[in-house]
């Protein structure tokens, strides 16, 4: 018989040999799926490195769908690091760009590209209240923050469904060519956020500001005592009681801060990408649970939610350009599935040791 046994002490070089581990074998294990469907596995991956990041043009589209995903992965990360399950960065995102929208229209013309700032700020600010709801919830209630951020995921997409598609709302365009095919406002174009240019390459300022976003996370878990509490309080709850820390403020405190980053993602979304408030392509981006496999992936750290978030982009990337009838469409989405499987895997083997345990041991242990 085997058993876990939990580390005490994980060496840093386990920290490092894990996940390239995971990694290796994730694409081994890839390459006999890409085999057995009929295509050559080394073509295939030579194929999504060309496309995600060597080709003219590649890693520019790559940034621009690794961007969502770098938020709504530092919204995972910040609320499972201390142990809160925020199952809800689709909603938070969601809100956020209805937010951000409603400020672009609003102030748009007047302000041009100053109005990236109040998107910013008032898109995290709806994106943090929304998660504080069920942060409140968990805290003073003890109600499972799982199912209710999830619900609130749904909330979220009847309201957006309802602004642009089942009401004349300050959100939808009005225009009487417009009429029978109900679609949202676009922003001013003064409003746009342009991308910064350096030489070929695009960088979305969405992207440069998560990445801003998760340095500043990174030093606020790392060097504060907030990030202190966090910690404990995500490890020993009872401990962090016993030593005076609040951990009820802490837990809203956590949604909240994790919603912002939700809530950013959304503004980056309307300012960056669509430019209008759009209800389908929020309904079927799913950035919200994608961001929750690069969260894991990245291992709940938020400078490594940039670098899996860039990872996971650039598949999704290349599996849209490569997609035909030479390559299944499912191809790319069953490697990021070996990928998640295989360093939840290694995450595991990283955290406890396998120990195996003989009958006398459990004879003298009796």
């Amino acid at each position: 018989m085997i058993r876990f046994e939990k580390r005490l002490d994980t060496p840093w070089w386990l920290n490092v040999a894990v996940p390239v581990a995971s990694l290796a074998a994730a694409l081994i294990a890839a390459a006999i799926v890409i085999a057995a469907s009929g295509n050559d596995p080394i073509d295939t991956y030579s194929r999504i490195l060309d496309r995600s990041l060597v080709s003219e043009g590649a890693f520019s589209a790559t940034l621009s769908a690794a961007t969502p995903l770098l938020f709504t992965g530092l919204c995972a990360a910040i609320a499972f690091r201390m142990g809160i399950f925020n199952i809800g960065g689709e909603g938070q995102f969601i809100v956020g760009s209805v937010a951000a929208s409603g400020v672009a229209l609003a102030v748009g013309d007047t302000w041009g590209a100053g109005t990236i700032v109040p998107m910013v700020v008032v898109g995290a600010a709806v994106g943090a209240l929304y998660a504080a709801v069920p942060g409140v919830l968990k805290a003073y209630f003890s109600t499972n923050e799982i199912i209710t951020s999830l619900m609130m995921n749904y909330l979220a997409f009847n309201v957006v469904n309802y602004l642009i598609l089942n009401s004349e709302s300050y959100w939808r365009d009005l225009s009487p060519l417009k009429a029978s095919f109900p679609q949202g406002r676009r922003i001013p174009l003064a409003a746009d956020w342009l991308p910064i240019e350096l030489g070929s390459l695009s960088i979305p300022r969405g992207f440069a500001l998560g990445v801003a976003l998760a340095v500043v996370v990174w030093v606020l878990h790392r060097s504060t005592r907030f990030g202190f509490e966090v910690k404990v309080i995500g490890d020993s709850p009872a401990a962090a009681r016993y030593a005076g820390m609040r951990d009820k403020r802490k837990i809203v405190a956590v949604m909240g801060l994790s919603g912002a980053a939700a809530g950013i993602g959304g503004a980056s979304n309307i300012g960056d990408f669509n430019h209008v408030l759009d209800p389908k392509n929020l309904s079927r981006a799913g950035y919200g649970y994608t961001g929750i496999v690069v969260a894991a992936l990245a291992r709940l750290n938020p400078l490594a939610v940039v670098v899996v978030s860039i990872v996971i982009g650039g598949l999704a990337n290349a599996g849209r350009s490569l997609q035909g009838p030479d390559f299944p469409a499912g191809l790319v989405g069953t490697i990021e599935g070996l990928i998640l499987f295989f360093a939840l895997g290694g995450e595991v083997l990283a955290r406890y040791r396998i120990r195996r345990r003989t009958p006398a041991t459990r004879s003298v242990a009796a």
